[in-house]
């Protein structure tokens, strides 16, 4: 059980603006969120920004300082245990606005070559088609990979989050690409985005911890209020 130390939660995340990332302002969405929440229930929040394979890595180590990392997607694990909803991630598919894709089922993807990025979490229909070789994919390290992928139609499609593909495309060196792709009409999933905490006694008193204090403040009013600024080119 965490001592006298213990208050301040030591979490990991990854550059993904506008959700996350240390240049951003409140360093992104979610963790405004995340830090109003600790603070509601008298505790300060400190996170470290790291690729994220390493994030997640570095939450493992039995010496690491830190506890939980985030945003995460829910999955099945023995590993991990999570918070509470911070907010809605609209999944989707960016495309080529001259080739549009077409799918009404899951498996209708499997005609095309899309990008996901490597160990992120998709949906567990993609995943799985994935995992058992029906889905073509090619694995980049970034949404903005991606993005340049499907511009120059190296791949058909790509998974990404609305808000990602907003802000990347508002981007000095992106925003050239933004006549010539678009999200797909029909959304893949809305996840929810959540903190992974280490299924550990600590993990599980700070994930308690953390959803008292998230039941305290309006996330949802933080959220859009961040991403109406991004949209408006504030951050």
């Amino acid at each position: 059980m965490p001592g006298a130390k213990a208050d301040t939660l030591h979490l990991t995340s990854l550059h993904w603006p506008p959700y996350s990332g240390s240049t951003l302002k409140e360093q992104g969405a979610t963790i405004a969120i995340t830090r109003a929440a600790i603070r509601a229930v008298g505790h300060e929040l400190v996170v470290g920004f790291f690729p994220w394979s390493r994030a997640i890595r570095l939450v493992n180590r039995p010496d690491s300082k830190y506890v939980g990392y985030l945003p995460a997607y829910s999955y099945p694990t023995d590993e991990f245990i999570f918070s509470d909803s911070l907010g809605t991630s609209p999944l989707g598919l960016v495309e080529q606005r001259l080739h549009p894709i077409s799918w009404s089922s899951f498996t209708d993807l499997n005609q095309y070559r899309l990008g996901v990025v490597r160990e992120y979490t998709n949906t567990a229909e993609l995943d799985g088609m994935i995992k058992q070789g029906t889905q073509r994919v090619e694995l980049v390290n970034s949404d903005e990979h991606n993005v340049k992928k499907v511009a120059t139609a190296r791949i058909d499609a790509a998974v990404i989050d609305l808000h990602v593909f907003s802000y990347l495309l508002s981007q000095k060196q992106l925003k050239s690409l933004a006549g010539k792709l678009q999200i797909n009409k029909k959304t893949l999933e809305d996840k929810q985005m959540l903190i992974a905490f280490k299924n550990t006694p600590e993990g599980h008193y700070w994930r308690d911890m953390f959803n008292v204090g998230l039941s305290k403040i309006d996330a949802a009013s933080i959220l859009d209020e961040y991403m109406s600024d991004v949209q408006a080119g504030i951050k």
